[in-house]
Parts: structure tokens; C-alpha cells; sequence
């Protein structure tokens, strides 16, 4: 099941999260993060989490690119399943209501920054329309490491 995320899901968000950011090919975003700064730094909208029973085992949501008028319908996607939970269709489960949500609030292109070694979230979003767009080698740094990481997008198909 997936819904909307709420603010007192944050804990377990939050957990999920630091999981993600561990496992060194996630993100180059820092784990220590108050509810507050999360809330502030991603949109209001298309938050969501997966559920199995009551456990919270995943969430998606999204990080406006520009607050720029001409790019407001420009989204980065943050994608994350606990651990035992990968593998099981959660993360293309979120990504797929995320993609039909967000087009009913007006997003007409969807992005990825993903990192190469990062194969099980390269496969979900290439099964759901997205293409890659760019290289970006040596980016940033993890844990003192230059990573390289491909930029992905999927245009809204009611756009076209």
C-alpha cells in the first residue's frame, strides 16, 4: 500500500534514509537531517511512503530543481526502501504513483541523478520510461571519493 507521507512519519523516514545514505552509492547528501530542513527543501507535494501492514518500508518524494517560474514543473526524485525490503518491487511501486501524482499537479519533467554502481534503481526508473540524458563523471564526493553519476528524465507524457 502507498499513501501520503505524514510529519510523524518522520522517524522512520529518517531511518530509512540514513540506511540509504550508508550504503555509499544513494546520494551525496548529508544523513543528519531535521524534520524541519526536510520538509523546507522538498515540495509540499508527491510525498509518499509504502507500507507493509502499518510498517513503513519505503518512501519517494520531491526536491524542486528552480524556483525559477519557467522551470517549476521541474522535479528531482529521492527514492528509498528499508533494507530486507529491496528487490521486492517497493522502489518501482513508489516511483510509478509518484510519476501519475505528479503530473495531476502540473510536473512535466521528472529527474535522476543516479550513481552508476546503483543498478537495482537504474533498472526502476529505466522500466518506467526514464532515459538517460548525461554523464557527469567525478561530480561529487563520497566519503572522499569522486563518484560519477548519470542524470536521467521522463517527460510527461501529456506534454507531448
Amino acid at each position: 500500500m502507498v499513501r501520503a507521507m505524514r510529519a510523524a512519519d518522520w522517524d522512520v523516514v529518517s531511518t530509512i534514509y540514513q540506511e540509504g545514505i550508508k550504503t555509499g552509492i544513494a546520494s551525496f547528501r548529508t544523513p543528519e537531517m531535521s524534520w524541519k530542513d526536510w520538509d523546507s527543501s522538498h515540495s509540499k507535494v508527491c510525498r509518499f511512503v509504502a507500507c507493509k501492514e502499518k510498517e513503513i518500508i519505503g518512501w519517494i518524494a520531491l526536491l524542486p530543481v528552480s524556483v525559477k517560474y519557467d522551470r517549476v514543473g521541474v522535479a528531482e526524485i529521492e527514492v528509498y526502501v528499508k533494507q530486507g525490503h529491496k528487490d521486492k518491487g517497493i522502489g518501482f511501486l513508489l516511483l510509478d504513483t509518484l510519476i501519475k501524482e505528479s503530473e495531476k499537479v502540473g510536473v512535466w519533467m521528472l529527474q535522476a541523478g543516479i550513481f552508476l554502481q546503483n543498478a537495482a534503481v537504474l533498472k526502476i526508473h529505466e522500466k518506467a520510461g526514464f532515459r538517460v540524458v548525461g554523464y557527469r563523471e567525478k561530480i561529487g564526493k563520497v566519503n572522499g571519493i569522486w563518484q560519477d553519476n548519470l542524470l536521467m528524465e521522463r517527460r510527461n507524457m501529456l506534454i507531448a
